[in-house]
C-alpha cells in the first residue's frame, strides 16, 4: 500500500516502482529478522501445533498419536472430494485453467486461493471445507463460459460476408470541410499480403515464417469450415446437446446439494438405522444416556468417558467430564487412555480418584472398543511402561478379523466393562462397578464406580489446591489428587516434533514410532513375541493349573467353547503368528475339539494350510483320528 501511494505521488515509471518495492521489502524483512533475533530466546514464539505441522510433512502422520488418531486429520481421498463437492470436482479444474488465459489482479488471487485450498485440503480431509467457495467460483467460470458459447451459436453468428470472404473490418473516416460540413466515408482495409520470397540471408526467418504460415492456413481452413452452413449446423447441435446435458447435471447437482445439506444439518447423536427385518428406526441412545445422567446423578458427579463425548456430556447432561475436545493437554488425555486400556485393577484405582461414573459407547462400529488401540497408543506416548518397547502398542488390539482380542486387550478395563454380561471372558467386578444404565439398542452403557475416594474428591474441589496464573485471577488450573501420585510418577511429558524450543526431545521414540507405522506387520510380530515373554513370566495360578490338565481329557471332550471358536477363526483367517503365540502360552489348546469331533487339525487340512498343519504336528496333535462322522483330517484334504 505504501509503495502504491509513493508511486502515484511521485509519478514513478514501472521500473522505478519495482525498485521501490524491492527496497521496501528488504527493509521490512530486515526489521522482522532483527525483532525475531531478540524475541526468540525469550520464548516469545510458540511452536507450531501438530495439526499445522501435519499440513507440511510428506507423510500423513504427525508423530503425535493423539492427532494421528483423529479421522478428520487424515489425507483426503478423491471419493471425499466428490462426496462434498459433487460436479464441482469436474468443473473447477477447467475453470482453474481458463483463469490463466485472462490474467489480472483478480484472476491471480483466484489462482493463489485455489492452489492453497487444494494443497491443504489434500493433506487433511476436514479442510475440504476450504475448497467449497473457490471450487464454486471456478466451477461457475466454466459453466458460464460454456453457457455463453452455446447461446452465441444461436443468436450471435458471425456475419456471412466476413465469414466467407475474410475481409478486414470496415474503417470509418470522418472529414470536416471548409464550410463546416462533416462527411463520413467507409472503406475496407486491405489485408496485408505475406511476401512470397525471402532473401537467402534470412534462412532462419524463412523457415520460422513457413511454419507459422502453415499454422495460419490450418486455422483459416478450420474457421471457414466452422462458419459454413454445415459448420454452423454442427456448432448449434453441439450447443444444444451441451445445454441439455447442463440442464440434467444441474438438476442432479441441485438435488444432491439439498440432500447433503439435510444430512449435514441433522443432529449427530440421533441417527436413522434399519433393523434386520428392514424396519426404519431412530436411534436416540446417546441423547437418552445424557438425559439419564442429568436426571439421575448428583450435580457434582464427574463422568469418565473418552474425550470425543466430553462436550456432549457437559452441554446436554450438564455434568463434569474428565476430558473433552480441548485436547491441548496431551498428558491428561494420555492418563485417561491409560485408565481405559490398562488392567481392571489399575484402571479402577485411577478411576476412583477422579470420577464417579464411567460412560462407554458400546454399540459396535466406531465404539470405544473399536478405537481402543488408539487409546493405548496415546497412553504409551506418555506412560512408556504401558506397552514396553512397543511405540505403536501393537500388543493391544484385535488379533484377527473376527474381533478376537489380544491378551492385553482382554485384560483391559475397557474390554471388561464393554463386554460385561455380553462376553463370557469379560467381567466388571461387582465390588467395584455397578451397571446403572444401558440404552435401548445397547449403544451406551453407564457404570457407577463403587468405593469412590471422597478424600480425593474433596481435595480436588478445594479452591486452595488450584494453581492460578496470578493472585486473585479467575483462571485457576486444577491439580490431580495425591491419590494418583504413584501413577503420575511414571509419566514422561510428550515431546512434540515441533517443540523446537525444548531440549529434551525423544528422538528415539519418534524414530521407532514412524518405523512401526511404516511396517505394522513387523511391529505386530515383535509385540506379540514380547507379550508371550511377559505372559510366561507373569502367568497366574489359573493358567498354570490349566497347563497341567491332562491332554487326553481335553482331546476327548467334544464341545463348542470360546476356545474352539477362536481356534477356528485363527485358522480360517490364516493368523499363523497369533496362533503360534497362543500355543506357546497355552500349548494344550491345540487339542481342543468342537461338538462334531473336529479340531484344529481337521480345520487346517480342510483349508490346506501347510503352516498351521506343521505347527500342530510339532505340538503333537494326531492327524489319523476320526471325527463324529468318521472322517480323518486327510479325508477333508481330499475333499471328503
Amino acid at each position: 500500500y505504501v509503495c502504491e501511494v509513493l508511486r502515484k505521488r511521485k509519478n514513478l515509471t514501472r521500473a522505478q516502482a519495482w525498485k521501490l518495492r524491492v527496497q521496501m521489502c528488504a527493509v521490512a524483512g530486515a526489521l522482522v529478522i532483527f525483532a525475531a533475533f531478540f524475541l526468540a530466546p525469550k520464548g516469545y514464539f510458540g511452536p507450531l501445533s501438530s495439526r499445522v505441522r501435519g499440513l507440511f510433512v510428506a507423510h500423513t502422520k504427525t508423530g503425535n498419536p493423539l492427532v494421528d488418531s483423529v479421522a478428520e486429520h487424515q489425507a483426503a481421498s478423491s471419493r471425499a472430494y466428490f462426496q462434498y463437492l459433487h460436479h464441482v470436482c469436474s468443473l473447477a479444474p477447467v475453470g482453474y485453467i481458463l483463469v490463466f488465459f485472462n490474467l489480472s489482479d483478480a484472476s491471480s488471487f483466484l489462482i493463489v486461493w485455489a492452489t492453497a485450498a487444494y494443497f491443504f485440503s489434500h493433506k487433511m480431509v476436514r479442510l475440504i471445507l476450504l475448497t467449497a467457495p473457490i471450487g464454486s467460483i471456478l466451477g461457475g467460470i466454466t459453466a458460464g463460459r460454456l453457457f455463453t458459447w452455446c447461446l452465441h451459436q444461436w443468436w450471435d453468428i458471425v456475419d456471412d460476408d466476413e465469414a466467407n470472404e475474410g475481409d478486414s473490418p470496415a474503417v470509418v473516416t470522418k472529414t470536416t470541410k471548409k464550410d463546416g460540413k462533416v462527411t463520413m466515408k467507409t472503406t475496407k482495409e486491405k489485408k496485408k499480403k505475406i511476401p512470397k520470397t525471402i532473401g537467402k540471408s534470412d534462412k532462419f526467418t524463412s523457415e520460422s515464417f513457413s511454419s507459422f504460415e502453415g499454422l495460419a492456413a490450418i486455422q483459416e481452413t478450420a474457421r471457414l469450415a466452422l462458419n459454413s452452413k454445415e459448420g454452423i449446423l454442427v456448432r448449434r447441435s453441439v450447443a444444444l446437446v451441451l445445454l441439455l446435458i447442463g440442464y440434467f447435471l444441474g438438476g442432479s447437482f441441485n438435488n444432491y446439494s439439498w440432500r447433503l445439506s439435510q444430512d449435514l444439518s441433522n443432529p449427530t447423536i440421533i441417527v436413522r438405522a434399519r433393523l434386520r427385518d428392514g424396519q426404519l428406526i431412530m436411534i436416540d441412545d446417546y441423547r437418552e444416556a445424557y438425559w439419564w445422567l442429568k436426571d439421575n446423578t448428583p450435580e457434582d458427579s464427574r463422568i469418565m468417558a473418552w474425550w470425543d463425548y466430553g462436550y456432549q456430556i457437559a452441554g446436554i447432561a450438564n455434568r463434569t467430564s474428565i476430558a473433552d475436545g480441548n485436547t491441548w493437554n496431551h498428558e491428561h488425555i494420555a492418563l485417561l487412555g491409560k485408565a481405559l486400556t490398562t488392567g481392571v485393577e489399575e484402571g479402577y484405582e485411577i478411576a476412583r480418584h477422579w470420577a464417579d461414573y464411567v460412560l462407554l459407547w458400546t454399540g459396535g462400529g466406531g465404539d470405544d472398543l473399536a478405537k481402543s488401540p488408539h487409546l493405548a497408543r496415546i497412553a504409551n506416548s506418555v506412560y512408556r511402561d504401558h506397552c514396553p518397547d512397543d511405540p505403536t502398542c501393537r500388543a493391544f488390539g484385535f488379533v484377527d478379523r473376527e474381533g478376537t482380542p489380544s491378551a492385553m486387550m482382554k485384560r483391559s478395563f475397557l474390554f471388561n466393562l464393554h463386554g460385561h454380561q455380553l462376553k463370557p471372558e469379560a467381567n466388571a467386578p461387582a465390588d467395584k462397578f455397578q451397571e446403572v444404565f444401558r440404552s435401548k439398542y445397547g449403544k451406551v452403557r453407564i457404570f457407577k464406580i463403587l468405593g469412590v475416594s471422597q478424600e480425593s474428591k474433596e481435595w480436588v474441589a478445594d479452591p486452595s489446591n488450584r494453581i492460578c496464573d496470578a493472585p486473585g485471577s479467575w483462571f485457576c488450573r486444577g491439580q490431580y489428587p495425591p491419590g494418583l501420585s504413584r501413577v503420575l510418577e511414571g509419566k514422561k511429558d510428550f515431546s512434540q516434533l515441533e517443540d523446537f524450543n525444548r531440549g529434551d526431545r525423544d528422538e528415539e521414540y519418534t524414530r521407532r514410532y514412524f518405523e512401526d507405522l511404516k511396517d505394522p506387520d513387523s511391529a505386530r510380530r515383535k509385540a506379540m513375541a514380547k507379550e508371550i515373554e511377559r505372559n510366561k513370566e507373569q502367568v497366574d495360578a489359573e493358567v498354570q493349573e490349566k497347563k497341567h490338565v491332562s491332554v487326553d481329557d481335553i482331546y476327548n471332550t467334544w464341545e463348542n467353547t470360546d476356545d474352539t471358536t477362536r481356534m477356528w477363526n485363527l485358522i480360517n483367517s490364516n493368523a499363523v503368528e497369533e496362533l503360534k503365540a497362543w500355543l506357546e502360552v497355552e500349548p494344550h489348546k491345540a487339542y481342543v475339539r468342537s461338538e462334531d469331533g473336529r479340531g484344529p487339525m481337521w480345520w487346517a487340512f480342510e483349508k490346506r494350510n501347510e503352516d498351521v498343519t506343521k505347527l500342530l504336528m510339532k505340538a503333537g496333535v494326531p492327524y489319523t483320528d476320526r471325527d463324529g462322522s468318521g472322517k480323518t483330517p486327510l479325508d477333508l484334504q481330499q475333499g471328503g
